[in-house]
């Protein structure tokens, strides 16, 4: 059993904590409040995202397109020519598409009172990891997040029903195109050994058996909705996970969540996300104990989670890397400062390996030290300039073919031209010392460190990088400005600010 967090043990190192792994991470005032709620009120307001709230406004082109097949399929009977011109207006089109909605995320990510569904709704990117690269339509990439967003807390054989029906995983996984005659295996593989089980606890008779059960789910490309298909479907009798009959869809999420070992797969890989390690064997049971026991519902679960002593461990505290979303939303939470434009945001990100929608393979993003790479690190440490001073000269080397080259996996020709110009022409806006510091931190330098640190590290600086950082400060005649939002920058290009 997991036990739970004694008052006593509450304090803002916990109550940080807390709002840096369940949410992003903010300014001081916001840990405040959680401390003064006591561990079981803070973790009660931030599950407190209940059915009745509304999401984020979505974007104007987030709704059905019923023309565009009627286009596409235009295009695809015209000349070589209008259809070069149709295709290449579609791509323009989708792009800028796709660009306002990673920034619908992130502002989201960044403004929702509500952080916790908002992480949650990331946490499920990356393991329901769908990329518009195959997809190719931005309304059905913002449809599947807020799907994820709805379900975020719910029930999980109901989320995973509906994400097995979302039109953009029957695109990605090529579950629209199964048929009994032939069934496409794509989608049941990964059911299986990424979403609800993990490998080693299904036989490869089942993944066909499943395949043969979910033929008949597919999608409707004019209404862009999910369809059953009964001509298409496979009634004869199967045996999948030990259980035998006219299995259909239904059928088979029913079997998966009845095995043990979905509990224990996916409360594990939540705790990963979270505490930023994979739990002991004794803790994944009890993990996996407290989520049976909740009936499989996500939101008691992580109640109990987020108000366990082991969440709290010390070992466990600022030891987990920034993803680079984490890092982006973080800073600009944390400072106070508005989010950078779209292109800029998606160079920042992309440029550090997190580019959203767009994971690098159906496993998603391997996070954890997998961030950090030696030229990663130093991207975090020229980007701090862009957050902290609205440097521009750091955008220069994400344009692409610029003097550093594209980033990886960065768009190229016509694309990578607009982009480029877009960088360079983005405003950047720098901190507000005044917002963020009283006028006795900004006279002063040692209040001004340790406001900084309380601010942005929740702790201190190891000896050595607090004396780098005095010896720049015993420098300057004068705290201006910008030597403030330069102090900004030296702390975010230490290496325990890349942890939270």
């Amino acid at each position: 059993m997991l036990q739970a967090l004694s008052k006593t043990d509450w304090n803002y190192t916990t109550a940080a904590h807390l709002l840096n792994r369940a949410g992003f991470g903010g300014p001081p005032r916001e840990i405040e409040e959680l401390l003064a709620l006591g561990p079981a009120g803070a973790v009660a307001k931030l599950l407190d995202f209940g059915a009745g709230t509304e999401p984020p406004t979505k974007p104007d082109w987030a709704k059905p397109d019923p023309d565009r097949a009627e286009r596409l399929q235009k295009a695809r009977q015209a000349d070589e020519e209008t259809r070069r011109k149709i295709q290449q207006e579609e791509q323009r089109t989708q792009r800028q598409h796709g660009l306002e909605l990673k920034h619908w995320w992130l502002q989201a990510m960044t403004d929702s009172p509500y952080p916790l569904r908002e992480k949650l709704t990331l946490f499920w990117h990356g393991h329901f990891a769908t990329s518009t690269e195959k997809v190719r339509d931005a309304y059905l990439m913002w449809r599947q997040n807020d799907l994820f967003r709805k379900h975020a807390a719910g029930n999980w054989p109901e989320f995973i029903t509906a994400v097995a029906q979302d039109p953009a995983m029957l695109v990605w996984l090529d579950q629209a195109q199964s048929r009994k005659e032939h069934p496409n295996e794509n989608f049941a593989r990964e059911l299986l050994e990424l979403f609800t089980l993990g490998e080693g606890h299904y036989t490869e008779k089942d993944v066909t058996e499943a395949a043969r059960a979910l033929t008949g789910w597919s999608f409707d490309r004019v209404s862009q909705e999910f369809v059953r298909r009964p001509g298409l479907h496979d009634p004869r009798e199967k045996t999948f996970l030990g259980k035998t009959g006219p299995l259909a869809g239904m059928d088979i999420v029913a079997r998966i969540t009845e095995q043990p070992q979905a509990a224990r797969f996916i409360t594990a890989k939540l705790w990963h996300f979270f505490a930023g390690e994979e739990p002991s064997a004794e803790l994944a049971e009890a993990l996996a104990g407290v989520f049976r026991e909740a009936h499989l519902e996500f939101r008691p679960f992580l109640a109990v989670l987020f108000a366990s002593q082991e969440f709290y461990a010390p070992g466990l505290i600022r030891n987990q890397v920034k993803s680079p979303v984490q890092w982006l939303v973080g800073a600009v939470r944390t400072l106070e400062r508005p989010l950078p434009a779209a292109v800029v945001c998606q160079a920042l990100t992309r440029n550090l390996g997190q580019d959203l929608f767009a994971p690098p393979n159906v496993k998603g993003w391997d996070g954890g030290l997998s961030w950090i790479t030696t030229n990663n690190l130093l991207a975090r440490y020229n980007e701090a300039a862009v957050l902290a001073q609205g440097d521009a000269t750091v955008l220069r080397g994400l344009i692409p073919g610029g003097p550093t080259g594209a980033p990886a996996g960065g768009p190229g020709g016509a694309a990578g031209g607009a982009m480029a110009e877009r960088l360079a022409n983005a405003r950047l806006r720098s901190v507000n010392p005044a917002r963020i510091l009283t006028p006795a931190e900004r006279a002063d330098k040692a209040r001004l460190v340790a406001a900084l640190e309380q601010r942005l590290l929740q702790s201190r600086l190891r000896p050595k990088q607090e004396a780098v950082l005095q010896d720049y400060l015993s420098g300057v005649d004068k705290l201006t400005d910008d030597v403030v939002r330069n102090t900004i920058r030296l702390i975010m290009s230490t290496p325990e600010y890349q942890l939270t």
